[in-house]
Parts: structure tokens; sequence; C-alpha cells
């Protein structure tokens, strides 16, 4: 008999400050999720932020906010903050939400 090993899902309400529009960022998000098999969304705020939810494997979400901290080669982020809240499994896939 093997080890089953059980993955909870976690789900991260991520705010990211700095140069973060119009730098590839939402696109750039999105395909680093896909890659990572992560669901969620992420959209561009009136004040000049990013906005994303992630959904997964705890260590996949926290790879993706890990990357948030830098984003695309034209991004400068100063701040990145994190909300854990509870999976809510709603989420199909990941896109960008304009």
């Amino acid at each position: 008999m093997g080890v089953i090993k059980i993955i909870k899902n976690s789900r991260a309400h991520v705010l990211i400050s700095g140069r973060v529009q119009g730098v590839w960022f939402r696109a750039s998000t999105r395909d680093k999720a896909k890659e990572l098999g992560i669901k969620g969304w992420v959209r561009n705020t009136p004040d000049g932020k990013v906005e994303a939810v992630f959904e997964g494997p705890r260590e996949k979400v926290e790879e993706i906010i890990k990357w948030c901290h830098k984003g695309p080669v034209l991004a400068r982020v100063t701040n990145v903050e994190v909300k854990w809240e509870k999976p809510k499994n709603e989420l199909e896939d990941f896109k960008i939400i304009y």
C-alpha cells in the first residue's frame, strides 16, 4: 500500500501595487497561473493596481504569489498584499477580467 497524499486547495486574494498596468501583468499572470494549474482571475483596478484571486494547491498558490512580487519584465512591483480566504471551488479556469 502506498501513501495517499491529500492536496488541500488554498485561496488567496492579492493586490499588487507599483508599475503594474500597461506592462502585460494580467496576461503574464494568466499564463503563469495556467502553467501552475491554478484557477482564478486577474484584473486592473481603477487606482492603478492589479487585483487577482488564485485558487489551487497551497504550494502552487504560494509560488504564483512569489512570482507576483516580480511580475513580467517591464513591471516594477512595490507591494503585494495577500489575504488568505476559504476556497470556494466555484472557479473553472483562470481568466482576465476586463
